[in-house]
């Protein structure tokens, strides 16, 4: 991978596999030294390791952190959902998963044995799933997007983006792996127009990335004019080539009610094509997506619809554990049908 991986390897922070802990590899613990002595930990602000102010704010971020992300557990969250298809809203829930991995950046994929210093990234993963019913059928997607554990907004890019999309007419799929030149993206469908295909993205924010990202710190997102790669699920759903448009992100703070926490808004609004897309995000740690809307013409008639998504369960488990019948239980407490 070049220079580009082994700048994203010296940037990587914290690791240990929260879906297997024996993943815990002797790499883990030299990269969480290394993160300690730059100031880079997720969740708090740069800080200068020599000043006075620096040892409180640095045990204070790092031990949150691995508490939370480091503790054998993921972050599962169930939301609401109002999908815009085919020129009308679709009720339906969605899940978004968070978890850290080891992740091996020349393969490109979860490391599942312990590695030498330096052979691992670690990385949170997202897992993004929709279902919704269109009609008679109904419609299941998935992104997964894995970004190297960084602070800062010269933090490294993702380094991989995939999207599968599954509905009654076929499925489709979408895969992006991050290059020195960029990202080799490639494009499955059963759509004549849109069949196995594959390009080179430049260098660009994906907008994918956006996701975990605004776990690591939202205020260290950019803002102002942007080029970002559309969301792949988005341009799948809207049959739009992948590529880098313009956009304009802005990062507002939300009115308070009551003792109700902070919230940011970081928002991206595309003028090519006529998108634009919002999270609401706690302000701190560990920074809870509540919500996010997305709206964009839709349909035939070309309507401006919004899809929007709010959550309603959290739950940090080890689910990767539960796959018996007798753990179905845990189900209620996503909010999730059995």
């Amino acid at each position: 991978m070049g220079a580009l991986t082994a700048s994203i390897a010296a940037a990587a922070l914290l690791c240990a596999s929260s879906c297997d802990k024996k993943h815990a590899s002797v790499a883990s613990q030299a990269t969480l030294a290394a993160a300690r002595n730059t100031g880079t930990e997720p969740g708090g602000p740069r800080v200068d390791r020599g000043s006075p102010a620096a040892a409180a704010t640095t045990v204070e971020t790092s031990a949150r952190w691995r508490a939370y992300w480091h503790a054998g557990l993921a972050e599962l969250t169930r939301y609401s959902l109002q999908q815009a298809r085919y020129g009308e809203l679709r009720g339906g829930e969605a899940v978004v998963v968070f978890v850290t991995e080891d992740f091996l950046p020349g393969k490109q994929v979860k490391s599942e044995r312990p590695r030498a210093p330096g052979e691992v990234v670690p990385v949170l993963k997202m897992n993004l799933t929709k279902s919704f019913p269109t009609g008679i059928y109904t419609y299941s997607a998935m992104t997964s997007v894995f970004s190297p554990i960084a602070l800062g907004r010269a933090a490294p890019p993702a380094l991989k983006v995939t999207t599968s999309v599954q509905e009654w007419c076929g499925h489709a799929w979408t895969q992006l792996n991050q290059t020195p030149e960029g990202y080799r993206a490639r494009t499955f469908s059963y759509f004549e127009d849109e069949g196995d295909a594959e390009t080179t993205l430049p260098p660009a924010l994906l907008e994918d990335h956006i996701w975990t990202r605004l776990r690591m710190g939202p205020r260290e997102l950019p803002v102002g004019e942007l080029r970002v790669v559309p969301a792949t699920l988005t341009s799948r759903f809207r049959h739009r080539r992948l590529a880098a448009e313009r956009a304009t992100a802005a990062l507002t703070t939300l009115p308070r009610s009551g003792g109700s926490k902070v919230m940011l808004r970081y928002t991206l609004e595309y003028g090519e094509s006529q998108r634009a897309i919002s999270w609401d995000v706690a302000a701190d740690f560990p920074h809870e997506i509540a919500a996010w809307t997305e709206s964009y013409p839709e349909g035939n008639k070309g309507e401006r619809l919004t899809t929007a998504a709010r959550s309603t369960h959290v739950l940090r488990d080890a689910y990767w554990k539960h796959n018996k019948n007798a753990d179905r239980d845990l189900r209620d407490k996503l909010g999730l049908v059995r």
